[in-house]
Order: structure tokens, then C-alpha cells, then sequence
């Protein structure tokens, strides 16, 4: 067994399928975002490396830094967010309990840019993660139960 490795046997799979969706996030510190995911969010590490590897939820998360251009992507450099005010990507977290969860998360150090607002189909307020991604935090209304359309 690999240091830092959980067995994926630890996991059911669908029979036949084809291919899992993963999310990139290119960070500037791979140990400090890792922590973040981690200590504040409640990931789950599966793989401490360059790429380090969480589960978060439902979703596989992917940390590594930047780099680049490849063999296969010749003209791209990947990198950190460079400017806080412009979004191209965003984590979009939906909750049972919007007031429990940003009480939580502020209590292990999220820094949110506002409180939950009132929306009309839903509750939400976006943190911002150590290398300034967005993160979404919301709670569906408008269903009988907050979940109710993932599962």
C-alpha cells in the first residue's frame, strides 16, 4: 500500500461504468489547500502526492499546482486565480442546513464573503478558499426537502 493511499475497495461502482467526473483546482500550495478542503469542509484525502487527491461530498477533488504548457496541451499554463473579482470556475456546495453549515465552517476558519442571503429558491452565501476560489454554499427552498433534486 501507498503512504497516503485509501483502497478504492472502500467504494461501490456502478457495474459498467465508463468514467468519473473530477475537479481541478490549480493552487499555489498544495498543503495549505489540502488542509482548507480538509479541516474546514470535511474532505475526505485519498491521495497525498502532487496531485493530491480528496473526496468532497459526492465529487472527486483534484489539488496540484500550476504548470505547464505539455506534450498534449502545448499553448496552456495552468495556474492559481490571479484576480479575486473575476470567475471562471466556482464549487457550488448544496446543504441540508445553510445556518448550521457557515457556522461550522466559520467556527474552522472559512472566511465567507457574506452571511446567508434570502434568494427565490434558495439560501446562499460563497466562501472564498485560500487560493481565492469561489466556493458556492447553498440550501435549495423551493423543494419538499433541500436535497431533493441530487439524489
Amino acid at each position: 500500500m501507498i503512504a497516503g493511499v485509501h483502497r478504492a475497495s472502500r467504494h461501490t461502482y456502478r457495474t459498467g461504468l465508463e468514467y468519473v467526473v473530477t475537479v481541478t483546482l490549480i493552487v499555489a500550495d498544495i498543503a495549505r489547500s489540502t488542509a482548507f478542503y480538509r479541516d474546514v469542509l470535511g474532505a475526505e484525502v485519498l491521495l497525498v502526492d502532487e496531485p493530491t487527491l480528496l473526496r468532497l461530498g459526492n465529487v472527486w477533488l483534484t489539488i496540484n499546482v500550476g504548470g505547464g504548457p505539455t506534450d498534449d496541451k502545448p499553448e496552456v499554463i495552468a495556474t492559481a486565480p490571479r484576480h479575486f473579482d473575476e470567475l471562471t470556475l466556482f464549487l457550488n456546495l448544496r446543504v441540508t442546513d445553510i445556518k448550521r453549515f457557515y457556522q461550522r465552517c466559520r467556527a474552522r476558519g472559512a472566511v465567507f464573503v457574506t452571511e446567508p442571503k434570502v434568494h427565490p429558491s434558495e439560501l446562499r452565501c460563497y466562501i472564498r478558499d485560500p487560493d481565492g476560489y469561489l466556493i458556492e454554499v447553498g440550501q435549495t427552498t423551493d423543494t419538499k426537502t433541500p436535497l431533493e433534486m441530487y439524489t
